[in-house]
């Protein structure tokens, strides 16, 4: 079976009745790969409501202002917390969900994989499992990698890392099937 299109989830999305929060937030989790144009229309459909409001109280301006400040002062999640915030529990949870082996999270998280070369079926279920959009994880991964200065090395020298591989060299490496390979490999569900 084929995922819907993204004007079929518009329509199914736009006819539900009432468009509250729970309805986005269902949605959003169903098709992660149409959050902005979800979003986008829950909006637009609220637009309607918002223009007819009365003015804002001076309760609600204040409340407003210092969410806001809340908002403009805190910091932006680095591209690597995505990956590198999961544990090693997690990791093994997630790896197990989507079929591969960690050597293939590990990498993906050192940013070491060509993020055009990863199928958007691929990107789309490991950007649920770790609840995030697909969108979001792409900008990640596409992020300049950096490499930890923590790390030591008995070694004289740091070892280098190698260039990117793409995403089904890398499945090649991480020791998986050519079953499995082509599993992973497949845009269909």
């Amino acid at each position: 079976m084929t995922a819907p299109s993204l004007e079929e989830v518009l329509s199914a999305f736009a006819v539900e009745g009432k468009a509250d929060r729970g309805l986005l937030a269902r949605y959003l989790r169903e098709y992660p790969e149409y959050a902005d144009d979800l979003i986008d229309l829950s909006r637009e459909i609220h637009r309607e409501h918002l223009e007819s409001t009365a003015d804002l109280s001076p309760d609600d301006s204040a409340r407003i202002e210092a969410a806001w400040q809340r908002f403009s002062q805190a910091k932006p999640i680095a591209a690597e917390d995505l990956l590198t915030a999961l544990s090693v529990a997690d990791m093994r949870q997630v790896a197990a969900a989507l079929g591969v082996k960690r050597q293939v999270l590990a990498a993906l998280r050192e940013h070491r994989v060509v993020v055009e070369s990863i199928p958007n079926r691929f990107l789309s279920r490991l950007a649920t499992a770790i609840r995030t959009t697909a969108r979001q994880l792409r900008q990640d991964l596409s992020a300049p990698r950096r490499l930890s200065l923590a790390r030591t090395y008995k070694a004289d020298a740091a070892p280098e890392a190698g260039g990117p591989v793409t995403f089904e060299r890398l499945l090649e490496e991480a020791g998986h099937s050519v079953a499995e390979r082509a599993a992973l490999l497949s845009e269909d569900e």
